[in-house]
């Protein structure tokens, strides 16, 4: 996969930049680590800038997220509450356990789509239940721009700097990555565990 996106951004740079970015946003296994660590090294041997990159990678992230966002508008509350109403008993879920996580996204939602662009695979999602919970969409394109631009200027100055030994920076990435998935599937897991206990003591009750 590596090489297919390095040809791509070899060949149409900035638009090849945005293209490949909002595609990782919406298909979060594209590894963004490669497309700007090698975007910042080609500033070094191209006609491409450090800002002309960042500034394509961000609008492909905003891009991206918005999918994802409209995607989550179609999720709504409402619609949820059908299907838990329908199916929520297979897994002890009530409307009320929405409701809930409906709260606790408005409430901390905002700053849990800004620190989610920091990390692999959760900084694509994290546009869905921003969408479900209608969370303002200026507030959530300004935090989600802010974010990604950080994320952008980190890995691009860093492919800059390091030139013909970008890969390391992507390689090292992939490394942080896998460390972010096994940590996230640990905690679905306990999550899992602790809802499941719950609900049969509530039960037993």
């Amino acid at each position: 996969m590596e090489s297919w996106l390095i040809d791509i951004v070899d060949k149409f740079g900035y638009m090849g930049i945005m293209f490949l970015i909002a595609c990782e946003n919406i298909f979060p296994p594209i590894p963004s680590e490669v497309i700007l660590s090698f975007g910042g090294f080609l500033t070094t041997t191209s006609d491409l800038t450090k800002t002309g990159v960042v500034l394509s990678a961000t609008a492909g992230s905003v891009l991206g997220a918005i999918v994802l966002y409209i995607i989550g508008l179609q999720l709504d509350v409402s619609r949820l509450e059908k299907i838990v109403n329908r199916w929520g008993h297979l897994l002890r879920l009530k409307t009320s356990d929405l409701h809930k996580a409906d709260s606790w996204f408005d409430k901390y939602g905002p700053w849990t789509v800004f620190f989610c662009r920091f990390v692999p695979l959760v900084r694509s999602l994290i546009s869905i239940p921003a969408g479900m919970s209608n969370m303002n969409v200026t507030v959530f394109l300004l935090l989600t721009t802010a974010g990604t631009l950080i994320w952008n200027v980190l890995l691009v100055y860093v492919g800059a700097s390091i030139g013909a030994s970008w890969q390391e920076i992507a390689h090292s990435m992939e490394a942080y990555a896998r460390v972010v998935y096994l940590v996230l599937i640990v905690l679905v897991i306990l999550l899992a565990i602790l809802f499941f206990r719950k609900r049969r003591r509530s039960h037993g009750k």
